[in-house]
């Protein structure tokens, strides 16, 4: 199972309890990913999920027609969220369903390529120069999203 999912933040952090500054990747209009993924997930998985992704019509053009992000066209960040994949045991969290680390990083890493590829061979894509950009796997990340939602959608494999 890979799976994309909600997310509440019981953590804030502000900006002057940050230090030292983390780098800032930021992106245009465009798709958010939050990904995590789990037990029994392979790289024949990885296809499917960047098909539907990135050709799910989710994204409001300019007549207000929905279209996908390679529609748009629009830019795509991709964060590892691996706590997307917890479950309450009494009043803590547990992640025994999360796939392990190693494995973990080798889809992100594909998943991300694969993102990557995509966008590149989209003529929309090229001419409009829409990227990709990612958070690292494994490592926190301080999160800031300016949105016109909450527009969350869960899409699990």
């Amino acid at each position: 199972w890979a799976a994309l999912r909600p997310v509440f933040q019981p953590r804030l952090v502000s900006t002057a309890e940050r230090s030292p500054r983390p780098p800032v990747v930021a992106i245009q209009r465009g798709l958010v990913i939050y990904i995590c993924f789990f037990k029994g997930a392979d790289e024949d998985l990885v296809p499917k999920i960047v098909d539907t992704l990135l050709n799910v019509k989710l994204s409001e053009n300019e007549n207000g027609e929905f279209v996908s992000v390679l529609d748009l066209p629009g830019d795509v960040l991709i964060i590892p969220q691996a706590t997307l994949g917890g479950k309450p045991k009494g009043r803590r969290m547990q992640y025994h369903a999360n796939i392990e680390k190693e494995k973990g990083l080798e889809l992100y890493s594909q998943f991300v390529t694969l993102c990557e590829k995509e966008l590149a061979a989209n003529a929309k894509c090229m001419e409009a120069g829409v990227l990709v950009k990612h958070g690292t796997y494994g490592n926190r990340q301080v999160l800031k999203l300016d949105t016109n939602g909450p527009y969350t959608h869960l899409i699990e494999f």
